[in-house]
Formats: structure tokens, C-alpha cells, sequence
């Protein structure tokens, strides 16, 4: 059974913060949550955040151990882009793109085999 937690509107790059997820797919939750402390990324804290809820999700509503936890699916899907501009000289302005995440992460149990 697998279980997911998901976390829109986030105020980082997807392409940054894919680099930190990349790290922790596929690893168990305790290795995850390891790898995530000692990365120096700014997008660890709500990549962290989702992997807490998706482990509470499966803790609370599918009666799974946390032990036998991986992160089975962990992925970054592009969210809406905010436009600002930025004055510049000679009266100028330069369009600034502020870009949003949508941070997915799946926990399913370890398969014993």
C-alpha cells in the first residue's frame, strides 16, 4: 500500500529542489530523513516537511511500521510562476520570474523477499 503527501505552492525552483529530491528516492525514510539533515540546499526543509507528513499519513491512516517505511515515488512537478519586476537604471524595469513547486512524496512498505 502506498501512501502519499503532497505540498503545493512551495517558493523554490523546481529544478533546485529536484536536485534534493533525487537523493532521497528510493532510500528508506530513516536514510532519507539522514541524507536531508546534512544537505546544505535550501529546499531540504520543506522536501523534510512532506517526507514527515507522508510517514505520519502512513503511521495514522495505513497502519504501517515506521521501519518498514521507503520512499517509493518522490517527485517535483512545476507550479504556477509569479511575475515581479525589478527596477533597474534609467527608469527601467526588468521582469524577475519568482518560481513555484509542487513537492510529491510516496511511501510504500518494504517488501520483504
Amino acid at each position: 500500500m502506498e501512501v502519499k503527501a503532497v505540498a503545493k505552492f512551495i517558493r523554490i525552483s523546481p529544478r533546485k529542489a529536484k536536485q534534493v529530491i533525487d537523493l532521497i528516492r528510493g532510500k528508506s525514510v530513516a536514510e532519507a530523513s539522514a541524507i536531508l539533515t546534512l544537505v546544505p540546499n535550501r529546499a531540504k526543509e520543506p522536501i523534510g516537511k512532506v517526507l514527515k507528513s507522508a510517514v505520519a499519513n502512513a503511521e495514522h491512516n495505513g497502519n504501517m511500521n515506521r521501519d518498514n517505511l521507503i520512499v517509493a515515488k518522490a517527485y517535483v512537478d512545476q507550479g504556477p510562476t509569479l511575475k515581479r519586476f525589478k527596477p533597474r537604471a534609467m527608469g527601467r524595469a526588468d521582469r524577475m520570474l519568482r518560481r513555484t513547486s509542487h513537492i510529491t512524496v510516496v511511501v510504500s512498505e518494504r517488501e520483504e523477499g
